[in-house]
């Protein structure tokens, strides 16, 4: 059976990416988690992650790195995590390309932390570009293949890439504009989301590094995690 080594669920959008995708796909798999902050007792990341880093997809003697790797891997293997559809198939693999590489201000400025909600101190202009550029594309696939989900009727890796953003959404207070807030809606309800929405308000561990990050950004007006 698979094994997915994941960080916090508060905060490890990366680790979030295939984790949804293999439990709204039926995929059986062991979760691994290693918090941030090389906790007593934990392994080193290295042990497991050939960068240091996660998530990382176990098989067997084989291990797969990043996000859209362990995405391609799985997809070789199981059908629907991307769209059969030629047309969709491309787009949503371009859309989960864009974020992948993309969006840096968004991402940087917008650290994902699924407990808090966060009053930003500011909308920088690439902020504002990004969170045009999102609701464009978004709003490109929700139109484009009809919804509910971005490439059509079922959840695919393009979702799984936009996951992150929608707890975004969730903290901060985004508004990407027409029919997203309907999609970050559909997203919410949906049974992975949820489980780890509930998985990542239960945790007590805080990383100062990423709470250092929030506090730059903006002012923590709620915070709905476990206490410490």
């Amino acid at each position: 059976m698979y094994q997915l080594y994941i960080a916090n669920k508060n905060y490890s959008s990366w680790s979030l990416r295939p984790w949804v995708l293999m439990r709204e796909q039926g995929i059986a798999f062991v979760e691994r988690q290693v918090p941030f902050g090389n906790l007593p007792g934990q392994p080193d990341y290295r042990s497991f992650s050939p960068t240091a880093s996660v998530p990382v997809l176990v098989d067997g003697d084989l291990t797969v790195w990043d996000s859209l790797a362990i995405v391609e891997y799985l997809a070789e293997r199981h059908p629907g995590i991307w769209p059969e559809d030629a047309a969709a198939r491309a787009w949503a693999r371009s859309a989960a390309a864009e974020m992948h590489s993309g969006f840096r201000s968004l991402r940087n400025i917008c650290g994902m932390s699924c407990g808090v909600r966060v009053a930003l101190r500011e909308r920088p202009a690439e902020l504002e570009r990004d969170v045009a550029r999102m609701g464009e594309l978004w709003n490109q696939g929700l139109d484009r293949f009809g919804g509910p989900f971005l490439a059509g009727a079922k959840f695919t890796a393009a979702d799984a890439y936009f996951a992150p953003v929608v707890f975004r959404a969730l903290t901060y207070g985004l508004d990407f504009g027409g029919r997203a807030g309907d999609y970050v809606a559909t997203m919410l309800a949906t049974a992975a989301m949820r489980e780890w929405y509930a998985a990542a308000l239960a945790e007590t561990w805080r990383d100062k590094p990423h709470e250092d990050e929030i506090e730059a950004s903006g002012t923590v007006t709620q915070d709905l995690r476990a206490r410490t």
